[in-house]
């Protein structure tokens, strides 16, 4: 046997006599075999383990070797031995320690080998799955449940509120009580009141507060803080404010609690008299304090008091915590500061404070408005540096800041990187690659998101739907907007809605956009106000006015009116639809004004031709304090035109960069050129294109066109023609334009540089088209059409008034002709429109509003002025919005029945403003007289002249008062009802209308009463009538009559009422 070596696991080969009898007893009789060989090979000794006590789990346990422990238990289960309950308590423990939730449900099944199994090991179990993660088993643990303590309630309660399940805390508080007759401890019920501020319930804390003052325990201060918390979060300031101030004891818990309240208020003034008098009673404020005043500034928008706050701070040696820097960074980002957000975090950085998560995110969402790209990457790297890249925030806000600026690849990356992607996640990714166009990456993530453990939710198939509407594939957005009440798993909301309204819109398809909107109130879908704002501005034209109202209508039911963009939307829309005072009494009713508020009223002022009321309301916006922007200025100077005030456009241009440190821009020098132009100022308008900051475009040369044709400057017309041509010399209508309008200066197409342009001949005729609106539909006519049922009726009627007008000749301001000649072409349009108006509704005919595709030519000028005239009734063209806006503009022109007056609103049209295009046949005399002076004359000596031309001429004002009194001299006295009184009111006035417009002349008190009062309106001016005039008055009514001036600087409005919606 030498040279044989035996290797054994055990310790020794031979074994003591008491050992063998223990080992007999516990293990099987059965020797092991030893096996000797050559090979030298170990002998392996099979050992079979001792018997699992409940020391041996207990020393596992401590040791940290939990897993083992747990498969102990199997042995145990085999032996059909019991474990005690402490053991299995102790085991619950281990696996809470240890965060393991695998371990937790294997020790979950071995529930049976717990001896006696009472609540307090059920409630154990029910807090380590709760701990770790899992509520859902710990939930089912709880309903499982056969008997539940205090406790019990305190784990379930706890286990949602972690989960932050606000409103499940408050449905187990009533179920403990109601159900088990259970009180909740002091500990409870501050947690029960912590949701209760969550979720809003304050009448739940009203509950549990009398509880608390029955129970005794109303003086616990803690519990005291979690009332005064509810009552604060939940709005009800007052109930907060009372109860803090009958507490007996405060802490800086207490006051940080009313502080909030106030804060959540708007009441930002008491919250810091609050903070002063906290400071005065001895209490210094806390980190949190401090950082609750400084979150509320930013929120408010007050940045400039959040860094006073801070820097105080700083100086009551308190150090800004992450909070507060993080605090300040968003409230500047918030507020379109970024670049100041961007030096805010490097400030950050230099002061040693670390960024979290939300700084990051709040960063990079600053660079993503600024589409700041490398500092973005930089960000990136600075994230990845501090291990917080694939946190969802971050990763969310990389992915918006990539999509923003165009690297979709990068935009990948960083969702791939996010490990527990959101629907945020999602849905910023999808609506990256909606917004650069690629549908079809955007459509493959969208299956794959059906399919995933985050399912799209309504935000998903908006961004879907808005994707095709933008790109043009209406169909297909349809598609999935009909889906979306097929598959019944995702509710359309309101922004599903505004989606295919706005992408209908935006497309041009404005009928649709309407049947949709109907649709969504025939549903009962709630209206917001970006319905209303998507669907104004389409209804902004003269024939839309109705459905104007209609949209208004519905603001007023959804009160949505206090809404400050609503409210402009609807003073711009009235103001384009033709209804002005409309927009005037939704102005007078706002009770806040933002610039874009006084800029729409302004505008539609300017629209209109009220110059002399949109400078008064420039003068009373800068009483109010609001400082005029661009817009502002460009509304201005285009009321100077018509009002002949060059010099105080030009003022008004110099101070925008002085006074107003604001750059011009194409709107402002466009303005100044038709100011020059209007006034005949040609040289300083050819002076001023040159000194322009910017290269004049096209809308520049049109205009300038304009004025040589209105003012015959042959240089001026060939100049701007050969540069309209140059810039669109494959336009044909740029090319009729200019030709026509060197004919009509008498000068030849040969003195034109057109060598490399079509010429005259090659153009096409332009069909005119023309859309009016009756009985709530919308008639379509074309030049020469005669598919019209009465058409037999209406060419002959206009050929009957062509001889009645008997050939007059438009002005050449109005010869430029768009359309084909009548000869050639058939009856323009706009005629066969109004004649439908006519014979179509003649008891609604007493306003014409007509949209016209192109310029109306001069015969359709002369013919609406006489069907106005002799009608009574008022005329509205204007020209469809995107055709020519470069060379015409937008506006309303319209023709009054007021001595056939004809009211010009647009600003840009260049056409001549003079007074013979404003009135009819008896002030024939005052456009001659205006005619002489206009644009050689103060506005001040033009007022004089105006008034000493009306006194030369007074046999001629009493004329046409005769002329309008002639039908009404006896329907005044016997009370019968004559065809034009309404005309005759107009000058003299009933005897209520008397005492409300002297009452509203001299404040509100009335002067002595007179026998009756006349106004006389002359021109665009309220002139002072002589004595001699006063004297021929008297006579002809052979009375005494007061005749009233009203001062230039008031509008007509404050003089007539306005009408009520």
């Amino acid at each position: 046997m030498e040279g044989v070596i035996v290797r054994s696991n055990s310790s020794s080969p031979l074994a003591t006599t008491p050992f063998k009898r223990e080992t007999q007893s516990e293990f099987p009789s059965k020797q092991p075999k030893m096996s000797l060989n050559n090979t030298h090979e170990p002998v392996s000794i099979k050992l079979i383990p001792k018997r699992i006590t409940e020391a041996h789990l207990n020393y596992l346990c401590e040791k940290g070797r939990l897993r083992e422990a747990i498969a102990a238990l199997d042995s145990i289960s085999e032996r059909g031995s019991k474990v005690r309950t402490d053991t299995f308590n102790r085991l619950i423990k281990s696996c809470t320690q240890a965060n393991s939730i695998h371990l937790g449900r294997k020790l979950h099944n071995h529930i049976g080998l717990v001896s006696v199994l009472d609540p307090f090991t059920e409630t154990k179990l029910l807090g380590m799955y709760a701990k770790c993660g899992s509520f859902e088993d710990a939930r089912k643990v709880f309903d499982e449940m056969r008997e539940r303590n205090l406790y019990t309630w305190s784990a379930m309660i706890g286990a949602c509120s972690r989960e932050q399940r606000w409103k499940e805390v408050v449905g187990l508080f009533y179920k403990m009580v109601m159900g088990d007759g259970i009180v909740p401890d002091y500990f409870l019920f501050t947690k029960i009141l912590q949701a209760c501020g969550k979720c809003g319930d304050v009448e739940t804390g009203r509950l549990i507060h009398s509880i608390a003052i029955r129970s005794g325990m109303s003086y616990e201060t803690r519990l005291a803080n979690s009332i005064l918390a509810v009552y604060a979060k939940c709005g009800r300031l007052d109930w907060a404010k009372r109860f803090f101030w009958k507490m007996e004891v405060k802490n800086k818990v207490s006051w940080n609690s009313i502080i909030t309240g106030y804060c959540l208020k708007g009441e930002i003034r008491e919250a810091r008299k609050v903070f002063d008098f906290m400071r005065e009673e001895g209490i210094e404020p806390n980190l949190v304090t401090w950082n609750i005043l400084i979150t509320s500034y930013n929120q408010s928008g007050n940045f400039e008091l959040a860094m006073e706050m801070m820097e105080e701070m700083q100086s009551f040696e308190i150090t800004p915590d992450v909070v507060t820097w993080t605090t300040m960074i968003s409230g500047l980002a918030q507020n379109n500061r970024v670049s100041q957000a961007l030096e805010m975090f490097g400030e950050m950085l230099l002061a040693g404070v670390e960024p979290n998560e939300i700084t990051v995110t709040a960063v990079i969402s600053a660079c993503a408005s600024l589409k700041a790209l490398p500092i973005g990457v930089e960000l990136h790297s600075f994230a990845v540096k501090i291990g917080c890249t694939e946190n969802v925030l971050v990763g969310n806000s990389l992915i918006d800041m990539y999509s923003k600026c165009g690297k979709l690849d990068a935009a990948q990356r960083a969702f791939d990187l996010i490990a527990m992607k959101d629907v945020y996640s999602w849905n910023s990714m999808i609506g990256g690659y909606c917004q650069a166009g690629y549908l079809g990456k955007a459509h493959d993530l969208f299956s794959k998101m059906q399919i995933s453990d985050v399912p799209p939710n309504v935000v998903t198939w908006n961004t879907m739907i808005t994707g095709y509407m933008r790109n043009g594939d209406e169909d297909q957005g349809m598609d999935l907007f009909q889906k979306m009440v097929k598959d019944g798993t995702i509710k359309r909301d309101t922004a599903s809605w505004n989606t295919v309204i706005s992408g209908y819109l935006q497309n041009g398809n404005k009928n649709k956009a309407l049947g949709i909107f109907r649709q969504m109130q025939s549903l009962f879908v709630r209206l917001n106000s970006i319905s209303i704002l998507s669907l104004l501005p389409a209804c902004a034209n003269l024939i839309a006015v109705k459905k104007v109202k209609e949209i208004h209508g519905c603001v007023l039911r959804r009160s949505l009116q206090p809404e400050l963009a609503v409210a402009n939307s609807l003073i711009d829309s009235y103001a384009k639809s033709g209804t002005i005072l409309y927009s005037r009494n939704i102005f007078d009713g706002m009770s806040n004004k933002d610039v874009t508020t006084w800029n729409r009223m302004i505008a539609g002022y300017v629209l209109h031709g009220h110059s002399c009321v949109a400078l008064n309301l420039f003068d009373l916006m800068e009483k109010v304090g609001l400082k005029p922007n661009g817009e502002t200025f460009v509304s201005i100077i285009s009321a100077c035109g018509p009002a002949g005030m060059v010099d105080e456009g030009k003022r008004f241009f110099s101070s925008m960069t002085e006074n107003y440190n604001i750059s011009p821009d194409l709107d402002h020098y466009l303005a100044m050129i038709h100011l020059f132009g209007r006034s005949g100022r040609l040289e300083e308008a050819i002076e001023f294109v040159k000194n322009m900051a910017i290269e004049p475009d096209f809308s520049v040369w049109s205009a300038l066109l304009t004025a040589g044709r209105i003012h015959g400057n042959t240089r001026l017309v060939v100049l701007a023609g050969e540069r309209l041509l140059g810039l669109k010399p494959g336009d044909a209508f740029i090319q009729r334009f200019v030709l026509q309008t060197c004919a009509s200066c008498g000068i030849s197409a040969d003195c034109l540089n057109m060598r490399n342009h079509s010429t005259g001949n090659e153009t096409k005729e332009s069909l005119g088209l023309s859309w009016i609106e009756l009985r709530n539909r919308v008639h379509t006519f074309v030049a020469g059409d005669q598919s019209k049922t009465n058409s037999d009726i209406l060419y002959p009627w206009i050929r009957s008034i062509a001889r009645k007008i008997r050939g007059c000749a438009p002005r050449d301001g109005l010869c430029i002709q768009e359309e084909e000649k009548e000869e050639t072409g058939g009856v323009h349009s706009e005629k066969l429109a109004i004649a439908f108006a006519l014979f179509g509704t003649p008891q609604a005919s007493q306003c014409i509003r007509v949209v016209n595709s192109l310029r109306i030519c001069g015969d359709c000028h002369q013919t609406a002025k006489f069907i106005s005239r002799t009608y009574r009734c008022e005329i509205y063209l204007c020209i469809e919005e995107g055709q020519m806006e470069e060379i015409r503009g937008i506006g309303v022109s319209g023709f009054s029945a007021e001595s056939g007056k004809f009211k010009n609103s647009t600003a840009k049209d260049g056409r001549n403003t003079s007074s013979s295009q404003m009135f009819g046949e008896p002030f024939i005399w005052m456009n001659r007289l205006e005619d002489g002076i206009k644009g050689r004359t103060t506005p001040k000596e033009h007022k004089d002249r105006m008034i000493e031309g009306f006194n030369q001429n007074k046999v001629s004002a009493i004329a046409f008062l005769q002329a309008k009194a002639t039908t009404n001299s006896g329907a005044r006295h016997t009370g019968q009802k004559s065809p034009n009184r309404k005309l005759w009111e107009k000058f003299i006035c009933s005897r209520a209308e008397v005492k409300r417009r002297r009452s509203l002349r001299h404040g509100g008190k009335l002067r002595p009463r007179q026998p009756s009062d006349v106004i006389v309106f002359v021109g665009c001016l309220w002139i002072r009538p002589t004595i001699n005039l006063k004297i021929q008055l008297r006579r002809f009514y052979k009375r005494q009559l007061r005749i009233s001036m009203i001062p230039r600087q008031r509008s007509m409005e404050e003089f007539l009422p306005l009408p009520c919606l």
